[in-house]
């Protein structure tokens, strides 16, 4: 096992000395992100994890969708159509409204 262990060590050795390799200016802070500020501290390190693997939360694809349907909304003339898109569209903005409410109330 103590060899499993010092092959870890130098491998985080490596990866240490690496990153530090790759900072242009060292001890100057690096800057904040107003994204990161701004997310409920509950949430940060998960929203990090999924940033990180390429993953948006599931509140990005809703406001997505909801721009779509405005758009196709803004261009339909059949009213029958134009009633199924607002029907749509009240919905998801509700469901939206909930999600963010209950993102605000874990600040």
């Amino acid at each position: 096992m103590a060899s499993l262990e010092q092959e870890l060590e130098q491998r985080i050795a490596r990866a240490v000395s690496a990153w530090q390799q790759q900072v242009t200016k060292p001890g100057v802070p690096l800057p904040v992100d107003e994204g990161w500020l701004q997310t409920p501290e509950a949430l940060r390190m998960g929203f990090r994890v999924l940033k990180n693997a390429g993953i948006a939360p599931l509140e990005v694809a809703l406001f997505n969708e909801r721009a779509s349907l405005r758009q196709l909304l803004a261009q339909a003339t059949d009213p029958p159509h134009r009633q199924a898109l607002q029907e749509r569209l009240g919905r998801l903005e509700q469901a939206l409204a909930l999600r963010l409410e209950a993102l605000r109330r874990l600040e």
